[in-house]
């Protein structure tokens, strides 16, 4: 039984003070009126319910105005109450108010016993319900209260629709958005601008992008809300430059953009690193007097640190008015992600507040520049400050479990994951499991992610196959890919470890395998999937596999340049490494350390001593490049090889620092084994010291 009924049966059976009560109805109407006129709702609200007279009708429903104007929930009961205990046939409009303040004060059974025990309903009783159930998220039931309308052959109107395009963008009903879209045109509202809008913005959360820029162009008097819409729909299915791009066609109108509408557009920016088109915002931000606005400067200062600009994101931040806790989170956390955490600490100790999220912001920041015991002392100064503590925190205190490799510290964070509920959610889940694997605790990995098996996803899946892969468990590895393509599609990041693991153990037969079940199912081989193919067929000595994959690059940055010229290396493949160097110099790519040592490999197995004399040289000279203690090693190693010993003894004593033990014992030998004593005895006396 609701609170409405329960007032009902006392109140029927009340006896009443005529002593403290107006003696007519007349006069109640007064008092209550007089009550109002004061701003006294609860007691006009009191003296209503307390008396046995019925008021006029325009009365309860300026009641049920005030009531909802305030949330006054109990006055609410109270009023409906007294309306259909004195009442005996209560107006429908009246009952309809009051299911809508119910649903506005999130009051469900209330709403939805008085709309079941009404004897007769309208549009607008249907709207009421069907608009609460919205107001509380049962989308769902909304949308069967909806069905349930048409089938008693009641006419939507223009706010039905409204609610009910809401609840399908809450459930992503795509299929009856479409339906209702049909209706609405059916019924003659598409010139309506908010069911417009609304349409945008159910396709849009659908990411059915083409139906809802096809609907966006055909509003006729698009308003603020409308481009707010379509610019955050355009930013959530991914596509920012089409935001951005919306938000200056606004310009081309009589709209003024909504603060968010900014927000939007520089997230957008933010997410491209498109700096250019952040500053001109950032332009039309001062031009309209919007840059003082705390959503729009926070979303500068954050556009500015993800491009780079650290300076110009401070600058903003410092300029003058109020800054609320989202400007000081989002400067905390540039100078953070940034690398510059000395700084981010220094702003976050000047916080006025904090929120769990500024403590997570300073805690990335340690974490992002591996700095772990920066990061286990601040956890400890947060767990002594504050109570406030999420799954992202635990996901990044885990990290830092993994980065110190302490397992023993990361089995006691388990054991607050499950007294304080958060087993259940992913994200903790799969930071854990990546933790156990990171400190080489494979069992407890495994164990663990067996007793994920209700809430696993493709990111736990890939978490246990790259701890194993890590471990040099290549073999175990590859049987988990078999277990997972039971349960979940493999990422592409899942094929990334696959082929590392094939390479460490020469699988050329799994390796091809898994080459061909990406093409077979139509993965997108993009550039890092396909250094890794490079990688493995070179290891696996399938070296033309590896030209071919290699060539069939639409585009090639150095990190696949090295992966083909390192698999020839490893190949004895020398003379095409030299030709693949010269060809990734005429391409404009510019070689890195890496690129060299492949290079001066590949001298190694031609004997080509003066060529990489010149190559080495031209490292600093050319392209400068400090050449590395690996490429010292090869330099040696090409003159003992080819008994070049005058060179090698130049070489070795004109290097930048004192040669290595290991060095000093390779030309030791060397001298011993050419008969180069001169050498042979400086070596020795270096070696002695």
């Amino acid at each position: 039984m609701s609170a409405a009924s329960a007032l009902n049966r006392l109140l029927s059976n009340k006896t009443f003070n005529s002593q403290t009560q107006p003696t007519s109805a007349k006069a109640l109407t007064n008092t209550i009126l007089d009550l109002l006129k004061a701003n006294q709702l609860r007691k006009a609200v009191s003296i209503l319910f307390a008396s046995p007279y019925p008021v006029p009708y325009s009365l309860y429903a300026r009641l049920f105005q005030l009531c909802s104007s305030t949330l006054a929930i109990v006055e609410a009961r109270k009023v409906e109450s007294h309306l259909v205990t004195f009442s005996p046939t209560p107006p429908i409009f009246l009952l309809n108010r009051a299911i809508e303040i119910y649903g506005k004060c999130k009051c469900l059974e209330d709403a939805k016993e008085l709309f079941d025990e009404m004897p007769q309903r309208d549009g607008g009783s249907w709207n009421a319900i069907i608009k609460a159930y919205t107001q509380c998220g049962s989308a769902k039931k909304a949308l069967d209260l909806f069905k349930d309308m048409n089938k008693e052959g009641v006419l939507a109107n223009e706010i039905t629709f409204a609610s009910v395009l809401g609840s399908c963008g809450d459930v992503l009903a795509l299929s009856l958005s479409r339906q209702i879209h049909g209706l609405i045109m059916k019924y003659g509202f598409s010139g309506n601008v908010v069911l417009g809008s609304a349409l945008v913005d159910v396709y849009g959360k659908c990411k059915a992008m083409s139906e809802a820029r096809l609907m966006f162009d055909e509003i006729e008097n698009s308003n603020d809300v409308t481009w707010n819409v379509i610019v955050r729909r355009y930013l959530e299915a991914g596509n920012g430059r089409e935001a951005v791009i919306m938000f200056f066609k606004m310009f081309q109108t009589d709209v003024r953009p909504l603060n968010f509408t900014f927000s939007n557009a520089l997230i957008a920016c933010s997410a491209m690193h498109a700096l250019k088109e952040g500053m001109q915002i950032h332009g039309v931000a001062i031009k309209i007097n919007y840059e003082e606005n705390e959503t729009v400067s926070s979303s500068l200062s954050n556009m500015y640190a993800k491009c780079g600009k650290i300076e110009s994101a401070r600058m903003v931040f410092d300029q003058p008015g109020e800054k609320d806790l989202i400007s000081w989170t989002s400067i905390v956390s540039a100078y953070a992600i940034s690398g510059k955490t000395r700084e981010a600490r220094e702003l976050f100790d000047e916080m006025p507040e904090r929120s769990v999220i500024s403590w997570n912001a300073m805690l990335a920041g340690y974490t992002h520049s591996l700095q772990w015991e920066e990061a286990l002392d601040f956890v400890c100064l947060m767990r002594r400050t504050t109570e406030d503590i999420d799954h992202i925190t635990l996901g990044l205190l885990l990290n830092v479990c993994a980065g110190l490799s302490d397992v023993e510290m990361g089995k006691q964070v388990h054991g607050f994951i499950y007294r304080h509920g958060f087993s259940s959610n992913i994200l903790v889940c799969n930071a854990l499991l990546d933790m156990y694997g990171k400190c080489g605790n494979l069992k407890s990995a495994r164990v663990w992610f067996y007793q994920m098996s209700q809430s696993r996803d493709n990111i736990s899946w890939n978490a246990l196959l790259t701890s194993y892969a890590r471990h040099r468990q290549s073999e175990q590895a590859m049987m988990i890919f078999g277990e997972m393509q039971w349960e979940t599609r493999p990422s592409i990041f899942t094929f990334g470890t696959l082929l590392a693991a094939c390479a460490n153990i020469f699988a050329l037969c799994q390796g091809k395998q898994i080459h061909g079940f990406m093409i077979r199912n139509g993965y997108d081989i993009d550039i890092v999937i396909r250094g890794a193919l490079v990688d493995m067929y070179s290891k696996c000595r399938c070296i033309a596999y590896a030209v071919t994959v290699f060539r069939e690059a639409a585009s090639r940055d150095v990190v696949l340049w090295n992966s083909i010229i390192l698999g020839c290396c490893h190949n004895g493949r020398g003379e095409e490494v030299l030709k693949l160097f010269e060809l990734m110099v005429e391409e404009g790519i510019k070689p890195d350390q890496a690129t060299f040592q492949g290079v001066l490999l590949a001298c190694i197995i031609e004997g080509r001593v003066d060529l990489a004399s010149q190559y080495f040289n031209s490292m600093s000279n050319e392209y400068c490049i400090i050449p590395r203690l690996e490429h010292y090693e090869f330099m040696i190693e090409l003159f003992i090889r080819y008994r070049c010993m005058n060179e090698l003894e130049d070489f070795v004593k004109g290097m930048p620092f004192d040669p290595t033990a290991s060095i000093l014992a390779r030309v030791f030998d060397a001298c011993k084994e050419h008969g180069w004593s001169r050498l042979g005895k400086w070596a020795a006396e270096q070696l002695n010291e």
